[in-house]
């Protein structure tokens, strides 16, 4: 079975297409699906999954025509079931062949401004207004939204989608299936300046940003080129919305951002890393592979092992977090008593 985009599968072809298998309730291979939907939502016609426990107690009262199951727990399944040992990347693979969104763009526009020395793969299509500068390449089946500009010199790789409104910056090279969202700027100058009594003096940021394949960008995002040395993004990073990548920064492969996550110059992020949203990175920060970083946290030094990292502190009652704050403006005046009281002891 390829993934060619059709109405309907069998559950038995979408099994097939994720690595699954069907089971549970009735004929289950011969099940026809045709859309996805979420457990309490979905209709006979649809598949939704199941992975967080806390919708569990929806599993039972399910409308959908089969559910994406872990077969730990098929059993329970009161309907047809796609069972896989990861539900949620099962479904994301169904959801793609279902997917509706519309083309960014379909062939050449009129308005559209391609410099004559740029050099354009087969089947690129290029919305209205868009700008292609000299000395851009385009490899087969890029796609560019409308009013986006290509600075001159920058490289996209085949099956890359850029959405409308976005900035690509001269000299950016980007990989094969890359995907950018509107607003995000690429390439951009790094915040580098040197202070000379008082007076902000620009310095020259002459190297560029590299993106390697599979990345996803989201929108309103911005990556700086790099001061010297390349801005790189490794292959299959994720990045959220709202995110700012300084300069000389390395995102190593596999690696997720999310929103409103600023991360200030030259940090090197490993691979498998996941940060949270709203997370700030101080500059020239480390952080080694398979780490978790979490909601708000502030990062201010290396993180060299791999796990769990949080700060900041959840919501509470306005009443309890006044006493929190008292309290902590009082841990000094305490410190300095306790160590009064232990030289009196000795």
């Amino acid at each position: 079975m390829t993934a060619q985009k059709k109405h309907t599968y069998t559950l038995a072809e979408l099994a097939e297409h994720v690595g699954g298998q069907a089971g549970g309730q009735g004929n289950a291979a011969e099940v026809k699906i045709s859309g996805v939907g979420t457990l309490a939502g979905s209709e006979s016609h649809q598949i939704s999954f199941l992975t967080n426990v806390k919708y569990k107690s929806q599993l039972a009262e399910t409308k959908a025509g089969a559910v994406i199951i872990h077969d730990k727990a098929a059993d329970e399944c009161p309907v047809p079931a796609l069972i896989h040992g990861n539900p949620h990347a099962a479904f994301a693979r169904i959801a793609q062949l279902f997917d509706t969104t519309p083309v960014v763009a379909s062939g050449i526009a009129a308005s559209a401004v391609v410099a004559s020395s740029a050099t354009l793969g087969t089947n690129v299509s290029l919305g209205h207004n868009v700008i292609i500068e000299d000395n851009v390449v385009l490899g087969d089946n890029v796609t560019i939204g409308a009013n986006t500009v290509i600075g001159k010199g920058a490289k996209i790789g085949e099956d890359t989608t850029i959405y409308p409104n976005v900035t690509i910056y001269h000299e950016v090279n980007i990989g094969k299936r890359v995907t950018i969202h509107s607003q995000t700027v690429i390439g951009a100058s790094g915040f580098g300046y040197a202070n000379d009594k008082g007076t902000w003096i620009p310095i020259p940021q002459t190297g560029s940003v590299r993106i390697g394949d599979d990345a996803q960008i989201g929108a309103s995002s911005s990556i700086d080129r790099g001061a010297m040395e390349d801005t790189i993004i490794g292959k299959n990073v994720i990045i959220d919305n709202q995110v700012q990548v300084g300069h000389n920064c390395i995102i190593d492969d596999h690696s997720c951002i999310c929103g409103a996550t600023g991360i200030a110059g030259s940090c090197h992020i490993g691979k498998y890393v996941i940060i949270g949203g709203g997370v700030g990175i101080n500059g020239h920060i480390s952080i080694c592979d398979n780490v978790q970083v979490t909601g708000y946290t502030m990062i201010v030094q290396d993180i060299t092992e791999p796990g769990v990292y949080s700060s900041g502190q959840p919501a509470m009652k306005n009443r309890d977090w006044r006493k929190v704050t008292v309290r902590g403006r009082q841990i000094d005046d305490l410190f300095n008593r306790v160590k009064a009281l232990e030289k009196r002891g000795q």
